[in-house]
C-alpha cells in the first residue's frame, strides 16, 4: 500500500521579504550592503555628470518614446547627444530641443532650414501668448476695423 503525503515542504516564500533577510544579516553584513549600494548610486551619478561634460548637452542619453522617427530610431532605442555647435545645422540631420515647461527633450529630424525666412514673424504669437490683454486689445482693434472701415 502507497500513502501519499506531504513531508517537510514550505511554502515558497516570496521576493519581497527583505526585511526579513535584514534582519539574518549581522551588523558587518548590512553595513556591507549599504556601502554596495552607496557606490553604485554614487558610480552610475559619477558616469552621468561625467557624459554631460563630455557631451556638453544636459540629457546626454534619451529614450526614444514614440514611433514618429521610424525607419532611423524605434521606440525603446537609446540616443547619444552633443551640442557641438561647430556646423550649422543642415537638413536631414536630428536635431533635439527642450520645450519650457517640458522635462523630456523633443527629437526630430531636419526637412528644411530656412535662412532666408522672415525672422522674428513668430514673436506676434509669443508676444499675444505671453501677454493676453494684448491680444484681445489687438482683437479688438481688428474687429472695431472691420465693423467701421466702409467699402468704396
Amino acid at each position: 500500500m502507497v500513502r501519499a503525503g506531504v513531508v517537510g515542504t514550505q511554502l515558497p516564500t516570496s521576493g519581497l521579504d527583505i526585511f526579513g533577510d535584514l534582519r539574518k544579516m549581522n551588523k558587518r553584513q548590512l553595513y556591507y550592503q549599504v556601502l554596495n549600494f552607496a557606490m553604485i548610486v554614487s558610480s552610475a551619478l559619477m558616469i552621468w555628470k561625467g557624459l554631460i561634460v563630455l557631451t556638453g548637452s544636459e540629457s546626454p542619453i534619451v529614450v526614444v518614446l514614440s514611433g514618429s522617427m521610424e525607419p532611423a530610431f524605434h521606440r525603446g532605442d537609446l540616443l547619444f547627444l552633443t551640442n557641438f555647435r561647430e556646423d550649422p545645422i543642415r537638413a536631414g540631420e536630428i536635431v533635439v530641443f527642450k520645450v519650457e515647461g517640458r522635462d523630456i527633450p523633443i527629437v526630430h529630424r531636419v526637412i528644411k532650414v530656412h535662412e532666408k525666412f522672415l525672422p522674428y514673424v513668430g514673436m506676434v504669437t509669443i508676444i499675444m501668448n505671453d501677454y493676453p490683454k494684448f491680444k484681445y486689445a489687438l482683437l479688438a482693434v481688428m474687429g472695431a476695423y472691420v465693423l467701421l472701415k466702409r467699402e468704396s
